[in-house]
């Protein structure tokens, strides 16, 4: 999770100024307001989120302490595939975290039959993916989303406008998910080579090869 660091700060006469940071991961956030903390001229230091939440101290320890039993630095790798003849539709997602002190990876597909293009495919499977999220309950989390589409990073990321109906419909849908999770996304555009994983589950989908599951792995 990024936060600011945001703090009161006194000089020696009693003058007082708001001093407010760039944003930063928490963790090293805590480390920066310990050493503000030594200089005894701060008082009411608090950290905002980009979800407008302004955590103490003790909160953002408490919640860095708790993170190491939830899954936390995840990257999800999505593709999706249609083929134009069949109107058939191939999603695939592999998502990578630890937990635990351990490592891990998820893999899921998923076989559509009512979309109706490959930029559509894609936010699909995007789609699945954040739901898999969901499901293990990542909350309030930097996450990294690696795909090959075009469309859907640059459209995401805010580089591109979203002009289609049906595109601005998943969009929408994805970013009120993220919202309401509190996922902080990163978008990141990758050749289908370095996306081959979710791309191999995404045509094992299209062939109705359903696949579903989770392995502890040695490196991230």
């Amino acid at each position: 999770m990024n936060v600011r660091i945001q703090f009161t700060y006194l000089t020696k006469k009693g003058s007082t100024t708001t001093f407010l940071s760039e944003e930063m991961p928490a963790e090293r956030a805590l480390i920066i307001a310990e050493d503000i903390d030594k200089t005894d001229r701060s008082k009411d230091l608090y950290f905002p989120d980009p979800h407008g939440y302004s955590w103490t101290v003790k909160e953002l320890k408490k919640y860095m302490k708790g993170i190491q039993t939830e899954p936390h630095n995840i990257t999800v790798y999505f593709d999706g595939g249609y083929d134009h003849n069949s109107r058939e539709s191939g999603l695939g997602c592999a998502i990578y975290y630890d937990q635990n002190g351990k490592s891990h990876r998820l893999r899921r597909n998923a076989f559509v039959e009512e979309l109706f293009s490959n930029n559509e495919a894609e936010y699909a499977a995007l789609h699945l993916a954040i739901k898999e999220l969901e499901i293990m309950q990542v909350q309030h989390m930097p996450v990294t989303f690696v795909g090959d589409s075009q469309v859907v990073i640059n459209q995401l990321s805010g580089e591109w406008p979203c002009l289609e109906e049906e595109l601005t419909k998943w969009a929408d849908r994805i970013e009120g998910k993220l919202n309401e999770l509190g996922i902080e996304p990163e978008f990141q555009l990758v050749s289908r080579k370095r996306n081959k994983e979710a791309d191999k589950l995404a045509s094992q989908a299209l062939k109705n090869i359903e696949i579903t599951s989770l392995i502890e792995i040695e490196n991230q």
